[in-house]
């Protein structure tokens, strides 16, 4: 009936896309859909800005069950021993400032949590300046519509259980739990009759739809045979949703009698109470008044598997140990190797299923014991999957279960080292599987027993993203996951894709230019203090020491040093970088040197306020270099006026100073404006050293009349001092 179907609706805040460098650029939606949902609906909404910089965009959205979706724009390289499933997308063109509305079913989905991650195409790479050019705005939504059950019928097992669908418009959905260590499930369908009487053609639909891969078993029933479908390895302790729809007429109702039954695996490993002392023991070590006889048995315990050869499973112990968000390390208690054998499989659970463990990489690396191999050409094969472990290794290699894909992995004495990395993992119980195989079978091995050394911890990014890379951990709402920004031409997953990777003599001669540029800074200085500007030959030293060790520590490649903290060091080349420019323009103005110097220090403090609340602004620089402008053209007025000809008056001073400065500041602007991109930096940022550099030294005015060169040194007098009078050019010695 209608009445049991529940209609849900959630809802995120839009989110502002950006261009594609890399996974940080891409707008993470996270949902949850419940249980017994028997329909899912994504409604995506797209929108752009209505100006003229706004021009027709694709925008590719992602789609993931239990983890955020890994994905490739760019086409890099993913590291060695990556697992990689291309995810589940769409494209979505906005042609016009019309909204964009599309929608996008599921039936049956599966429960828990479902990740959408949008973004726009490849950056261009331009350095753009805040505040010269606006960015059209991409803006994209995404809600979920759900429709589930509020009494979907329980199928028990072993129990036959008639049913009725309806019509072909309202199929049936039941559903049976799947117990721990079930090795199989059969599921029968009989008795299936029409009410028309008539032979009926049915649909069965077993598990749950999940993006990228789906693993929905299908099954046609046609007649009033039996047909069944046996399933190897169904994902443990969970609710499986079967789905029965009617392919006959319209009108016609279908009666069905569903059998679902279990093959349950006995599991044998050591005995709990003896996990629980080697537990106790390896946290706590050896504590006074501890039980001297707890030790030998917690060391007998991975001895005791005599009598566990007739199970179907040895479950060795594992402990989960956070270390950080995201950072997961599994510690076994029965020592670093395991036992494995070619009687049964050995298994070992690795627990991710908090819910905040699929924004990092799960690593598992085998180290085979090559002394522990009896037989030369053995194998260990191993497969590492989510929701159920692989049973049958022997039977198959390709570590398939029910409904999912597992990862194989192999190590023998001639390859004993194996590797596997599971980019965002699942949310999920995750398992791997070890047994022994011989080429000629179980028979060749006999009793025979290897060990292998397991590894497996969750990290938030593989090798930290490399010395090319770097690991950002980022947020949405309250689920966290990591991501790589690589550097210095470096790209991949992993910053481990060097194709287009800058050689270290590129990175050298980048850290050269960017550093050395700013020793054109020297002939300002020298200028400065030729013509007795001190405090501007100060501010000049010091936009050039920081600029110089700035950029000595923002190279992206080894070529690197850091005297101080990043952020320091990049606020001080900013600050020194716009007070440089305050000072020349007021210092042309030719102000009382009162006048002057308290410009100098309101400005400073002024910049320096408006550089803190937001650094990269264009206006913190083009607004002090307009207001010293309006100074500097007024104080030339009030010159003209009281001398009644142009100031300055000297045809000279415009032809061979002012002009080449003029021009040399309008290129360096240009440059940094509108001409640096991420491959061009190293040179034209360079360029913009020179110029602006080479701008002051033309700009500064001439020394006053009165004074001469290296005036400065006539104030070290011993017993004298020089006394002047500027208005009256008069001097006196006292």
């Amino acid at each position: 009936a209608d009445s049991l179907y529940v209609s849900e609706y959630f809802s995120q805040s839009a989110q502002k896309l950006s261009f594609y460098s890399w996974y940080g650029n891409a707008k993470l939606f996270h949902f949850h859909v419940p249980e017994d949902t028997v329909l899912l609906r994504w409604l995506l909404q797209a929108s752009r800005g209505k100006g003229p910089e706004c021009t027709s965009m694709e925008i590719t959205v992602h789609f993931r069950h239990g983890a955020p979706p890994v994905i490739n724009p760019l086409g890099t390289r993913f590291p060695a021993n990556a697992t990689v499933r291309p995810s589940y997308n769409i494209s979505i063109t906005l042609s016009s400032a019309v909204p964009n509305t599309t929608f996008v079913n599921v039936t049956t989905p599966a429960s828990g949590d479902w990740f959408i991650a949008a973004h726009l195409p490849q950056a261009a790479g331009r350095i753009e300046v805040k505040g010269f050019s606006t960015p059209c705005p991409y803006m994209f939504q995404a809600d979920m519509f759900v429709l589930r059950l509020t009494d979907m019928p329980v199928l028990e097992p072993g129990v036959p259980m008639p049913h009725t669908v309806v019509s072909p418009a309202k199929p049936l959905h039941v559903k049976v739990f799947v117990p721990k260590h079930a090795a199989a499930m059969w599921f029968q369908l009989s008795s299936c009759v029409t009410s028309e009487q008539r032979a009926c053609t049915v649909r069965v639909l077993l598990g749950s739809i999940t993006l990228p891969q789906s693993f929905q078993r299908s099954l046609t029933c046609t007649g009033s045979t039996n047909c069944s479908l046996a399933l190897e390895s169904p994902p443990w302790e969970k609710w499986l949703q079967i789905m029965v729809e009617s392919l006959g007429t319209a009108n016609a109702s279908v009666s069905v009698e569903m059998l679902a039954s279990f093959t349950v695996c006995r599991p044998g490993s050591a005995s709990s109470f003896l996990n629980f002392i080697s537990l106790n023991q390896s946290q706590a070590g050896a504590r006074p008044g501890a039980a001297g006889s707890s030790a030998p048995a917690a060391a007998q315990a991975p001895l005791n598997t005599s009598g566990q050869r007739s199970s179907c499973l040895q479950s060795q112990p594992v402990v989960r140990e956070d270390l950080d968000v995201v950072s997961v390390r599994y510690r076994l208690l029965n020592g670093p190797s395991v036992p494995v054998s070619s009687l049964s499989p050995t298994l070992l659970l690795l627990n991710l299923n908090t819910g905040m463990d699929s924004g990092g990489s799960l690593v598992v690396s085998l180290l085979l014991n090559k002394t522990s191999v009896s037989l030369a050409n053995a194998t260990v094969a191993a497969c590492v999957s989510a929701a159920s472990p692989v049973l049958s290794l022997n039977a198959t290699r390709n570590c398939s279960t029910a409904f999912s894909q597992g990862y194989p992995l192999s190590v023998s004495t001639s390859s004993p080292e194996a590797m596997l990395i599971v980019l965002y993992p699942q949310t999920d119980d995750w398992f791997l599987s070890l047994q022994l195989l011989c080429p000629k079978g179980q028979g060749e091995c006999g009793s025979a027993e290897g060990r292998v050394s397991v590894l497996a911890y969750l990290t938030p990014c593989f090798n930290d993203c490399g010395p090319y890379g770097q690991c950002s951990l980022l947020r949405r709402h309250g689920f966290l996951y990591a991501g790589c920004s690589c550097k210095a031409g470096w790209g991949g997953w992993s910053c481990t894709d060097d194709s287009k990777a800058q050689t270290v003599g590129t990175q050298n001669l980048a850290t050269l230019l960017l550093t050395l540029s700013n020793l054109m800074f020297l002939p300002a200085i020298a200028v400065a203090v030729y013509r007795f500007y001190l405090v501007e030959a100060s501010v000049y030293t010091y936009t050039m020491f920081f600029s110089t060790f700035y950029h000595a520590c923002d190279q992206p490649g080894v070529a690197v040093l850091c005297i101080m903290d990043y952020d320091t060091l990049q606020y001080c080349d900013f600050l020194g970088s716009v007070v440089s420019i305050w000072v020349t323009i007021l210092c042309m103005a030719r102000l009382k040197k009162i006048l002057k110097y308290v410009l100098f220090v309101l400005g400073t403090l002024l910049i320096a306020m408006s550089l803190q609340l937001d650094r990269r602004g264009v206006w913190n620089m083009m607004g002090p270099c307009l207001f010293a402008l309006l100074i500097m053209v007024t104080a030339w007025v009030h010159h003209g006026a009281k001398r009644r000809h142009c100031y300055p008056s000297s045809w000279k001073r415009w032809v061979f100073y002012l002009l080449p400065g003029i021009t040399l500041a309008f290129i360096a602007i240009s440059v940094y404006a509108f001409m640096e991109t991420n491959e061009n930096y190293y040179y034209t940022h360079s360029i913009w050293h020179v110029l602006v550099a080479c701008s002051v030294a033309f700009l500064l005015p001439p020394r006053d009349k009165h004074k001469k060169p290296w005036a400065w040194s006539q104030k070290l007098t011993c017993r004298y001092q020089i006394c002047q009078n500027d208005r009256e050019e008069l001097y006196a010695v006292t």
